[in-house]
C-alpha cells in the first residue's frame, strides 16, 4: 500500500512512518518545510528492521492552509493517514487561530483525497474530542466533547470540530472509509529530540520548574501503541467507520511526579499538590498554567475495549510509557551536557 502521511515531522507521525515502512508499505510524507526531510530520514533509519526499505520513503511539501500541491501529493497513493494538526503548549489569544487551521486543514486533506479517488483514510484525533462533557466515566468512543463546556479550551475545540467536520464530510461522501484514532497524553520513546510539545509535561516535571504540581489527571498511552493503531486500522476492514480510544490508563500529575521522583531521586522533582487558588494566581503570569485550571480535580478514565478487540492492541502500561519518555529526555540532557563539556 502507498500511503500519504501528513505532518511527518511530528512525534507520532515519525513513529507511524517507521512502522508503515517496517510493515511493507510505501510512505509519501508531507512536510511544511522540505528542509526537514533529512531530519525524518535520520530519525527513522536507525530503527528500521531492514535499512534498505528507507528508499520507500519520499516527501512532498504541503501546507494545511493552502491548496497548492495536494493533487500531486495524492497522485498514485492508496490511503491517507492524516496526523497534521496544531498542538500548542499554551492557548492562543484568538481561539480561531487554532481552530480554523485544524478544521480547514482536515477538510482540505479529505477533499483532496476524494478528488483523487483515495477512499481509505485514517485520521489522528484526540481524547480531548471526547472528554469535555459531563457523562459518567469511563468514557467511550460514543462520547463527544461539548465545545461550550468549561474544560473545552481552544485546543479541545480544534480537535473536536476537526473530527466532527471529518465525519460530516464522510456522511456526504460515503465512498470515503474513515477511521479516527483518539490518543490520550502520548508518552513513550521518541525517535529523535524533535518532539514538539508532546513530552513537554514530563520535561517540565523532571526540570523541577514548579514548586508544586496541579491535581489534574490524564489518560496516558505509549507512542508505539498509537502508531500500531494507525497501521493496523489501515488494513482492518472492521475498523472502517469507527473511532478508537488510545489510552492505557489514567495518571494524575502528583502520581507522575511521585513515580519520577522514586525513579530519579537525584532530580529536584516537586511532588506537593498545588492548591487551586495558588494556580489561579500563578496563571496570571504563566499562560501554560491557565490552560489546566478547568481540569483541576478531574481524573478522566477511558474504555479502550474497542482498540483491544478490533485492532488487537495490548497496551503498554502508563507507567512504562512515562519511564520511556523520561529516559529519552534525560538522555538528551546528557548529550547536550557532553557536547558542552
Amino acid at each position: 500500500m502507498h500511503v500519504l502521511l501528513t505532518g511527518t515531522t511530528g512525534f507520532i507521525a515519525k513513529r507511524i512512518a517507521l512502522d508503515l515502512l517496517d510493515a511493507g508499505h510505501r510512505v509519501r510524507g508531507s512536510l511544511r518545510s522540505p528542509g526537514r526531510a533529512e531530519e525524518v530520514r535520520n530519525a527513522i533509519a536507525p530503527k528500521l528492521a531492514d535499512a534498505s526499505v528507507l528508499d520507500r520513503l519520499t516527501f512532498v511539501t504541503l501546507d494545511l492552509t493552502k491548496d497548492d500541491g495536494w493533487p500531486e501529493a495524492m497522485d498514485g497513493v492508496d490511503a491517507l493517514v492524516h496526523t497534521a494538526s496544531p498542538f500548542p503548549m499554551t492557548q492562543p489569544k484568538n481561539d480561531e487561530d487554532l481552530i480554523r487551521p485544524a478544521v480547514d486543514g482536515t477538510l482540505r486533506a479529505l477533499r483532496a483525497a476524494e478528488a483523487a479517488g483515495v477512499t481509505r483514510v485514517v485520521m489522528t484525533s484526540s481524547v480531548v474530542a471526547i472528554e469535555a462533557q459531563d457523562d459518567p466515566m469511563p468514557w467511550s468512543e460514543a462520547n463527544w466533547t461539548d465545545p461550550g463546556h468549561p474544560r473545552a479550551t481552544a485546543y479541545y475545540q480544534s480537535k473536536t470540530l476537526a473530527e466532527r467536520a471529518a465525519w460530516d464530510f464522510v456522511a456526504e461522501h460515503p465512498q470515503i472509509r474513515l477511521t479516527t484514532i483518539n490518543p490520550a497524553l502520548v508518552l513513550g520513546e521518541p525517535l529523535d529530540p524533535h518532539t514538539g510539545t508532546s513530552l513537554g509535561l514530563v520535561e517540565r516535571v523532571l526540570g523541577g520548574k514548579d514548586p508544586m504540581v496541579p491535581d489534574i489527571g490524564f489518560g496516558v498511552v505509549d507512542v508505539a501503541d498509537v502508531s500500531a493503531m494507525h497501521v493496523r486500522a489501515l488494513t482492518t476492514p472492521e475498523a472502517e467507520g469507527k473511532r478508537f480510544i488510545a489510552s492505557a490508563g489514567t495518571m494524575t500529575m502528583p502520581q507522575m511526579a511521585r513515580h519520577l521522583k522514586a525513579a530519579h531521586p537525584d532530580r529536584k522533582i516537586a511532588t506537593g499538590v498545588a492548591p487551586k487558588w495558588l494556580l489561579r494566581l500563578l496563571s496570571l503570569a504563566d499562560p501554560s498554567i491557565r490552560t489546566v485550571l478547568p481540569g483541576i480535580g478531574v481524573y478522566p478514565t477511558f474504555d479502550n475495549t474497542q482498540a483491544r478487540s478490533v485492532l488487537g492492541i495490548d497496551f503498554t502500561p502508563a507507567e512504562t510509557a512515562l519511564d520511556r519518555a523520561a529516559a529519552a529526555i534525560l538522555s538528551r540532557e546528557g548529550d547536550v551536557a557532553r557536547k558542552a563539556a
